[in-house]
């Protein structure tokens, strides 16, 4: 029976996964001081265990004002470094999976509550809050504590800020590094015409709201030499006037030129009035069209929870890998019992090997020494 496409590897930019499975960063909003904690090891190895390909920590802001909340993990000095070096050094002493970074600005989506209590903006001058910023002075939603627009000399110290991350991450031995443009947060905010005003240099046109996010991913590209380097990004606003899906291949072509090794590619996330049309996969028809046009591997992700959806995306050309975020977190084994479905093969934990089902006897492979 041949390989399922799923489950056949991919080499991005030299670093080689065994399948086409990635976790997507997912925030948990547990960190102390941008410091990663217990919960992490647990989270983070847990999903270590799973089989996929690789494993994206989650959304890690670049400086303290950059977290979604007060909660959120940060690489921006050594105790954040240390504290993440602790939890990688668990995760690695019993999983080989290779782990990857999401390096993140929330820009005016920062300084708000938890989800569980609520999620919502936390103005300066209350306890756990601080004073955002953004292209423009807009806020998020109406009632919201205005952002400040970034200067110059601001968004210098931001573009250092994630190449100086880029720059930890390769210290702690990290594979690859994912830099956020999507969902609405500082580098999506440069490119949406929603939310950016300016009228100087990186406000306008399309070619200026591409300035700053390039300028990022050149610092990155040149702080992160030892692998791979990708982008995710927002097809679509969802919202008439925004930042659709003719501007994103704009901009995956212009990051293709720069050696970017692959592009994510998500939606939505700038405006609270965006109006999504969700159903399962709703966000392939994105990567598809992105795929189109650039050479580099695009990776899907959105409502993908069935075995046969993931590997036709695969197999079909529209992606060369997808991504599960929630999914996996409700099933943490998704990657087993889509490998046993499909006719795949896994890795496995040594620990774990006894409990392979007698009707799948192939499907485990044992762990690189």
């Amino acid at each position: 029976m041949p390989t399922p496409k799923l489950f056949e590897p991919v080499t991005i930019d030299g670093l080689t996964l065994p399948n086409r499975i990635v976790i997507a960063p997912m925030c948990q909003y547990s960190a102390t001081d941008g410091r990663m904690n217990d919960w992490h090891l647990i989270h983070l190895g847990g999903l270590a265990q799973s089989g996929a390909g690789l494993l994206t920590i989650e959304a890690t802001a670049v400086l303290p004002e950059g977290r979604i909340t007060y909660g959120d993990v940060g690489l921006w000095d050594d105790a954040t470094e240390a504290a993440m070096r602790r939890t990688l050094a668990g995760i690695r002493q019993w999983s080989g999976m290779p782990v990857a970074i999401q390096l993140a600005h929330a820009g005016r989506k920062a300084s708000t509550q938890v989800p569980w209590k609520g999620g919502r903006h936390i103005p300066p001058g209350t306890p756990q809050s601080w004073q955002t910023v953004a292209p423009s002075a807009v806020p998020y939603t109406d009632g919201d504590n205005a952002p400040m627009a970034l200067d110059r000399d601001g968004m210098r110290r931001v573009r250092d800020a994630f190449a100086a991350a880029a720059k930890r991450s390769a210290a702690l031995g990290i594979d690859a590094v994912q830099i956020h443009a999507a969902h609405g947060y500082l580098l999506h905010q440069f490119l949406s015409p929603l939310v950016n005003r300016r009228d100087d240099s990186y406000g306008g046109s399309l070619e200026n709201r591409l300035r700053f996010p390039l300028e990022v991913f050149d610092a990155v590209r040149d702080s992160f030499t030892g692998g791979p380097v990708t982008v995710r990004v927002s097809g679509t606003d969802w919202v008439e006037g925004g930042w659709d899906i003719e501007q994103t291949i704009a901009l995956a072509r212009a990051l293709e030129s720069r050696g970017c090794s692959a592009i994510h590619v998500s939606s939505g996330g700038l405006s609270p009035l965006q109006r999504i049309p969700v159903h399962p996969g709703y966000q392939v028809p994105l990567a598809r069209a992105v795929k189109a046009e650039t050479k580099m591997p695009v990776v899907a992700v959105g409502l993908i929870t069935g075995y046969e959806q993931a590997e036709a995306i695969v197999a079909n050309g529209e992606a060369d890998m997808i991504a599960l975020a929630r999914t996996i977190l409700y099933d943490p084994r998704w990657p087993w019992h889509a490998a046993a479905h499909l006719g795949g093969h896994v890795t496995a934990a040594s620990q774990y090997l006894r409990c392979q089902p007698a009707i799948h006897r192939d499907l485990f492979k044992l762990p690189e020494s």
